[in-house]
């Protein structure tokens, strides 16, 4: 049937309803309306993948204590062809190659120097290892080979301390970004660890733009532009380097809807932001990564949920070397599995 006739027979139909021609044509205008907005949602809200994708290369790990072993593996950070680890459950970091040989851990449980409670995602860059101490309440900075180096932050509400702090990262100038969990909100420090301002509203959660619901990482792009994993609100925020609020993405309207579809998220635990612009996220409850670029258009997908090869049981955090191959944190199958990209 052609479009005249579908439209003739439409209003036909309406007509035998009793309805005054203004009002047959202004239903078929909002008819045509939804429809409308009902494709658009289709392609923003139903993406289809834009990359190759990814193919397992390999895996190592497994449950324990022993060296080249995890107990609830969190983050994961890569400086000078290395890759540091936090072993959150054993309460260390370790350290591999990038073919994943072990090469020595550090830490032990405790809250003096060096000692860690429960390390969850890390930063490196220039000798330092920035450490969020989910137990301890605040960020430990240590050499590659483990000697502490300076610490911030303490327990509270205030500026400066923490509640359970998550994730870290930091910027081309030094500055330090840390998801403060349990307090809503993200907390940005200087080089020395000075508090400089934040983002959210102390303990209030919220889904409008700029507000958290338990924030668990950070990410900063190439272009200075904050990222950050707003986990229970299953969507990804963005701000400028002055901590403007700009663009947020993660199902319809990113307004804490989650699902398993393309884009959309079930708890976003970890977010890494590439050399090139591209943001890798955890989607935690979906046994997966998400690759999005800078403006949270949906590229790929990697993984699924299992304990096979390439398969996930709750993925919390990634990473990714010069040459685009991806490191991911196998939370629930205590291992650390890399991938390269298709071409």
């Amino acid at each position: 049937m052609s479009r005249e006739n579908s439209s003739a027979g439409s209003f036909v139909r309406l007509k035998r309803l009793g309805l005054s021609a203004g009002c047959r044509r202004k239903f078929l205008a909002g008819a045509a309306l939804v429809l409308t907005c009902a494709t658009s949602a289709n392609y923003s809200w139903f993406p289809s993948a834009k990359e190759p994708g990814y193919r397992f290369t390999k895996s190592w790990g497994s449950t324990g204590s022993a060296q080249g072993e995890f107990l609830q593996p969190i983050g994961i950070a890569i400086d000078d062809n290395q890759l540091f680890v936090s072993d959150a459950g054993n309460n260390r970091i370790q350290v591999f190659d990038l073919d994943g040989n072990f090469l020595r851990e550090f830490g032990r449980k405790g809250d003096g120097a060096g000692e860690l409670g429960r390390p969850m995602h890390l930063a490196a860059r220039a000798g330092k290892l920035y450490v969020a101490e989910y137990l301890n309440d605040r960020v430990q900075v240590l050499s590659f080979d483990g000697q502490a180096l300076s610490a911030f932050g303490a327990s509270g509400v205030g500026p400066g301390q923490f509640d359970a702090p998550g994730g870290v990262a930091l910027d081309a100038a030094g500055n330090v970004y840390v998801a403060d969990f349990y307090n809503q909100r993200v907390q940005v420090f200087d080089p020395e660890g000075r508090f400089l301002r934040q983002h959210g509203t102390t303990g209030e959660k919220g889904i409008r733009a700029g507000r958290f619901n338990y924030p668990t990482d950070t990410a900063v792009l190439p272009t200075g532009e904050l990222v950050v994993a707003d986990a229970y609100n299953d969507r990804i925020q963005v701000f400028a380097t002055d901590g403007t609020f700009l663009r947020k993405w993660g199902g319809p309207f990113a307004l804490n809807i989650s699902g398993h579809w393309p884009g959309w998220f079930r708890t976003a635990t970890g977010v890494d932001a590439a050399p090139d612009g591209s943001v890798f996220v955890a989607d935690f409850y979906n046994h997966r990564i998400q690759k999005f670029t800078g403006d949270g258009e949906f590229l790929v997908a990697v993984g699924t949920h299992g304990t096979a090869r390439g398969q996930f049981e709750r993925p919390t955090d990634m990473t990714v070397d010069n040459t685009g191959n991806l490191y991911v944190v196998d939370f629930g199958n205590d291992r650390i599995q890399k991938f390269r990209p298709q071409r």
